[in-house]
């Protein structure tokens, strides 16, 4: 088994369907033996280019150790699901398991945030 780290683009409007999506391939990866390492919601955020007439998207992180097999399988249902815009798999050395930089700077934005919404 290998380990990947996937970032999937998930088209804006269905940022409700995110947890159920996150379930789905979880779900996948263990039946097939496999581990998920690390869920990360990036939340909606904006794009360096437009992707389908779309400025935002909502962005995931997974690292996971899954079977190339199981891996092959996950990216065909990322294919053919059409609320995936894009997505990036990238083979690591080891299992990820501390907060990425991106997730760092998502909590610092979010706790800059909640004192001005408690003001308001």
């Amino acid at each position: 088994m290998r380990h990947y780290e996937i970032v999937l683009l998930i088209h804006p409007d269905q940022s409700e369907q995110v947890p159920a999506m996150l379930e789905r391939y979880k779900g996948l990866i263990t039946a097939s033996g496999g581990v998920v390492h690390r869920v990360e919601d990036w939340g909606r955020r904006q794009m360096a280019y437009l992707i389908q007439k779309l400025a935002k998207a909502h962005y995931l992180c997974l690292n996971i150790e899954v079977s190339p097999a199981t891996l092959a399988e996950i990216e065909t249902g990322f294919r053919f699901n059409d609320a995936v815009l894009r997505h990036l798999t990238v083979v690591k050395s080891k299992a990820e398991t501390t907060p990425s930089v991106m997730m760092k700077s998502v909590e610092r934005e979010e706790a800059r945030k909640a004192p001005q919404q408690e003001a308001a």
